[in-house]
């Protein structure tokens, strides 16, 4: 998920915010304040409800927040580095390189979110409670009590035993730690999010046909979600099994093709289109890579233009290229391929350019590495 904007860094992981944070923020707002608060709390001004719904919702993300914080933190104290974290439409996700090395940190990593979740929900219902108690009322006292259900709903409905939800890794390490082996592991977690994800569409529509109105639809929307980042996880885990061991320097295509950014795209569709025999072709200046060209890239220059633009003017810049190292992990390399928009990484050593690794590349080598999986029963 990548993030719209950035908000800064926190215990040195860089935050993001997804710019559908927008449409989930007011619809807890406009609920709120439109609906819950004025029913509980009748005959209040109008900007206090919405004051009331604002805080209410503004206070409810930081949560979201220290829940992914705390997933970070664990994280990266049990040797895996955090590249980000992200706030988006279904709360957060923290961007993790690398895997947990046994299950005992899986989890760790998994529980800590939902127990600062039910730390947060007890912590505002403690506070509610005693203004109860010293006879407060009106909507401190409501949005107080909201978002303590809130953050507990949110720990309880984390901790189901489903992909890609935090319980799904409570399962995986259970089932990891039970079999030794974290690609079944992986597999029976995105399973039960498959499960989970049916089972939330069907009670989603039938609240909806017996007059939930879209609540059952939202509900239906989770479900949705859920199956298709199951089914995502599954392949992931399978992938991620295949290529285990494989280095970038066993799968790229060494010593491509090179070009000057100064060429133009006449001259590359004259002497290169035919000639070379890959889509993408790499920028260079003294070997060192500087820009990458793809073909949709070219082919959305007009034919008039081909002769005055460059391939510098078309390929993607120079911060915007995925570098990797001939002995990387492959698997460590898959996370920042998939935020490419080129799908292509270039291989370096010593700032210089050695190889390419494509799509077609990873499709060989997940090939390979599954056919060794069925030929030698019981590697793992």
């Amino acid at each position: 998920m990548r993030a719209s904007f950035r908000l800064g860094r926190i215990a040195g992981v860089p935050v993001g915010v997804n710019w559908s944070v927008l449409v989930i923020f007011l619809l807890i707002a406009w609920g709120l304040a439109a609906s819950q608060f004025p029913r509980a709390y009748p005959d209040r001004p109008t900007l206090a409800y919405v004051t009331a719904g604002l805080a209410a919702a503004v206070v409810f993300f930081l949560g979201l927040l220290a829940h992914e914080v705390a997933h970070a933190v664990v994280a990266r104290r049990n040797g895996i580095e955090v590249v980000g974290i992200t706030l988006w439409l279904f709360g957060g996700v923290s961007e993790l390189k690398g895997e947990a090395r046994d299950p005992g940190a899986e989890l760790r990593i998994a529980g800590v979110g939902p127990l600062v979740s039910l730390v947060i929900g007890l912590f505002f219902g403690a506070i509610a409670v005693l203004l109860a108690l010293a006879g407060a009322h009106g909507l401190v006292l409501g949005s107080l009590a909201w978002l303590a259900g809130i953050n507990i709903l949110l720990a309880i409905f984390n901790v189901l035993p489903a992909a890609p939800l935090d319980g799904g890794r409570l399962l995986r390490a259970a089932v990891w730690k039970a079999t030794g082996d974290r690609t079944r592991a992986s597999v029976v977690a995105a399973r039960a999010g498959w499960v989970l994800g049916a089972l939330l569409i069907g009670l989603g529509l039938w609240q909806f046909l017996v007059g939930a109105g879209v609540g059952g639809l939202w509900l239906a929307l989770i479900g949705w979600f859920l199956i298709g980042a199951a089914g995502a996880e599954e392949r992931q885990a399978r992938t991620g099994s295949a290529l285990r061991g494989v280095r970038v320097a066993d799968v790229m295509t060494p010593q491509p093709q090179t070009a000057s950014g100064d060429t133009t795209v006449a001259d590359f569709v004259d002497n290169y289109l035919f000639a070379y025999r890959h889509s993408t072709l790499p920028l260079t200046d003294d070997g060192r890579p500087v820009g990458l060209v793809t073909l949709d890239r070219v082919r959305g220059i007009p034919a008039d233009r081909r002769a005055s633009t460059t391939l510098a003017e078309v390929s993607c810049r120079a911060d915007e290229l995925v570098l990797a190292a001939p002995d990387e992990e492959l698997n460590d390399l898959l996370p920042r391929l998939s935020q490419c928009a080129d799908g292509r990484a270039l291989v370096v050593t010593d700032q210089r350019l050695v190889g390419i690794v494509s799509p077609s590349d990873i499709s060989r080598a997940v090939q390979r590495g599954s056919m060794r999986e069925q030929l030698t029963p019981g590697r793992r």
